[in-house]
């Protein structure tokens, strides 16, 4: 008996060539975000002479301008051809940065700043989108490398900045805002050489031909209540960022027994799960059904993490570390997890004639979680241990408000069927 062999791992991955090239593309995004995001604060401290409180108002207002990319990002992928949407965000990314090199005016450097994080912030939502039109069915697992591809990137990103901040001179802090620049301009030339995908009422993957699709959604997402209630819930969800970057730091040095350098320990294992286990659980939420049930499982991660913030500062340093450790191991979970059902769900609920519309409006929750995350995150702390479970109920309840809306919003039987691509009939 012959043994059945496996392909090659190329062909294992969604979308063809064009699909491994935007991953490639994805992986030197994250390398090059690496390399200048860690150094961002310290390059308007040291080389443009700001003070601490305008590097803050800096960010804030960049991040705060950055909110409308998403929703302008997928309002001009529903209008223009994808990949030259696609190709214009890099090539405004590389020209604000560059701008950045010209002045030490704090008026322009807020506004190149800001002018980078509109297209920033709306790489995301093309991501997903130019995803749901190559991958086809196989949207969540290709998102699923595409994340764990992120991830290596983002570490060697964070490798390369760290060897270039033990320099600490004004050139080494030049050279990896160029650095950034530069791996914007090498995606825009690989970008060049991908495909435009088949356009959403083409690639759409639907039940079959006996089930009808969903009807009576509008088009304009601003007026479609019920995803909007979605996308309210999903910014929720987003606080996770927020707790493992900048909560659980704050926490550990202010209200618990473990060391410091637990801290960036607890990244580098969330790292770590992310590339070991993102997609390998891709598989529970490769159907709109399977995702809308991943919500059970997500409610009793958000329990246990928060649960076990609360706990840290209860006793010794052993407590502390076990606690935090099962909270940074549960919160990671529920991170990928969610991601998963989002990726899902948001693009099961948008539909054909304004899918980059939809998905640019569910794109806020992250944007805005970004920008009011850190302020919500720092009160928590100062409000003390049980501030989390506080937290923890919110997250369950919204579990189980998205769980009834998602469930009501689709058909039955919902897109969970065996899925066909329209384009191959």
């Amino acid at each position: 008996m012959s043994r059945t062999t496996r392909p090659p791992f190329r062909d294992r991955i969604p979308g063809g060539r064009d699909g491994r090239r935007m991953l490639l593309i994805g992986f030197i995004d994250k390398c090059g975000t690496g390399l200048w995001s860690t150094a961002m604060a310290l390059y308007f401290t040291y080389v443009t002479g700001l003070g601490l409180g305008q590097v803050g108002l800096l960010i804030a207002l960049s991040g705060a301008a950055g909110i409308a990319g998403a929703p302008l990002g997928g309002r001009l992928a529903d209008r223009f051809p994808l990949v030259r949407v696609i190709i214009c965000t890099q090539l405004l990314r590389a020209a604000a940065l560059l701008a950045l090199l010209t002045t030490d005016d704090y008026p322009l450097l807020v506004l190149f700043s800001a002018a980078g994080a509109l297209p920033d912030r709306a790489t995301n939502v093309l991501t997903k989108l130019y995803a749901a039109r190559v991958a086809g069915p196989d949207r969540v697992r290709y998102q699923a490398i595409n994340r764990t591809t992120s991830n290596l990137g983002w570490t060697l990103g964070g490798l390369g900045a760290a060897a270039a901040l033990a320099v600490g001179s004004t050139t080494a802090f030049q050279l990896l805002l160029v650095g950034d620049a530069l791996s914007y301009l090498v995606m825009a030339a690989l970008t060049l050489r991908c495909a435009e995908p088949p356009a959403p009422a083409a690639s759409r993957v639907a039940a079959a031909s006996t089930d009808a699709p969903p009807t009576g959604r509008p088009s304009s997402p601003w007026r479609d209540r019920g995803f909007l209630a979605f996308t309210a819930g999903e910014s929720v969800f987003f606080l996770h960022d927020s707790v493992l970057q900048v909560a659980l730091p704050l926490w550990i040095v202010h209200a618990t027994d473990a060391p410091v350098g637990l801290a960036p320990l607890l990244m580098v294992i969330n790292s770590a799960l992310v590339v070991a286990f993102q997609v390998p659980l891709s598989r529970f939420g490769g159907t709109t059904d399977a995702a809308r049930r991943l919500f059970v499982p997500l409610a009793a991660l958000f329990a246990v993490g928060t649960l076990g913030l609360a706990v840290s500062p209860l006793g010794g340093r052993t407590l502390a570390v076990t606690a935090l450790v099962t909270a940074a191991v549960a919160l990671t979970f529920a991170e990928m997890i969610h991601t998963i059902a989002s990726w899902e769900i948001s693009i099961a609920l948008a539909p054909d004639d304004a899918q980059g519309a939809y998905l640019g409006v569910h794109g806020l929750a992250q944007s805005t979680q970004r920008f009011a995350g850190p302020l919500v995150m720092t009160g928590l702390v100062s409000a003390g241990p049980l501030a989390w479970p506080v937290l923890g109920a919110a997250l369950v309840a919204t579990c189980a408000a998205q769980n009834r809306l998602v469930r009501r919003r689709l058909t039955e039987p919902s897109l969970s069927v065996a899925k066909v691509t329209v384009s191959e009939h």
